[in-house]
């Protein structure tokens, strides 16, 4: 398994308030969480940093390779509530940093399955040659809007309100997660990253890339195309292979 990242602060911002951590255990198992922070420049930054870190620290020292698969799950749902907790905690304590929050994709991939915990609109995508499956539903008021069937998934990517998110971790004491299992199958990419490169994204544009990028430079060239679309936001982009 490999595992790589690469955060950018786009064209745009004066700051980055994402976040990507990765890694592989003994077993040979890999990892990585991407977060996008809200809450101010110094709120924002803060969320996603401690939510990442605190995140990674749970998972390392809990994982192990005797895990079941439901262990598993329960390691990663609880890794992410101490992180919500823990920013939480901060943003109770700390002038300037009230109300910070920010998304979560956690990934651990082992034995052909990938498990994916997530909050807010921070994707992740499972890609092979035949095709692209987004396995992540996106937290926000737009998807809501799409389940709903007013507005279509094109429409979505420009509305207004494209940036409201409905679950974020850090605002509140508690959070609810949905988590995901797929298989891995050999050839296959998991795709996680931030709405600064998702809003500049289709699917369609996701497997060409897929096709005609070596997987060591998959993360680079996703990078450069949300700034040849305008860059506007932060971009953060996990890719995992076997």
């Amino acid at each position: 398994m490999n595992v790589y990242s690469e955060s950018d602060i786009g064209l745009k911002r004066s700051s980055n308030q994402d976040y990507c951590l990765s890694g592989e255990f003994p077993d040979g198992a890999v990892w990585a969480i991407v977060c996008d922070g809200m809450g101010g420049a110094n709120g924002g930054s803060t969320a996603s940093r401690v939510a990442a870190e605190n995140i990674s620290e749970s998972l390392r020292s809990g994982y192990r390779e005797e895990m079941t698969p439901e262990e598993l799950r329960n390691l990663m749902l609880l890794s992410v509530e101490y992180a919500n907790r823990a920013v939480y905690d901060i943003s109770l304590h700390v002038p300037g940093l009230e109300g910070m929050g920010t998304t979560v994709v956690l990934a651990v991939v082992r034995r052909n399955r990938a498990h994916i915990v997530h909050a807010g609109d921070s994707r992740a995508y499972i890609c092979s040659e035949e095709g692209v499956r987004q396995i992540t539903t996106d937290h926000s008021m737009v998807q809501q809007l799409v389940a709903m069937g007013e507005i279509t998934p094109e429409q979505a990517r420009q509305h207004p309100q494209r940036n409201m998110i409905t679950r974020a971790l850090g605002p509140e004491p508690n959070l609810r997660t949905d988590y995901n299992t797929v298989e891995f199958e050999d050839g296959a990419r998991l795709i996680m990253c931030t709405d600064g490169l998702s809003n500049y994204l289709t699917d369609d544009e996701l497997l060409e890339f897929i096709r005609n990028t070596d997987y060591k430079e998959l993360k680079n060239k996703l990078v450069e195309h949300a700034k040849q679309g305008g860059g506007r936001d932060n971009i953060t982009v996990a890719v995992i292979s076997d």
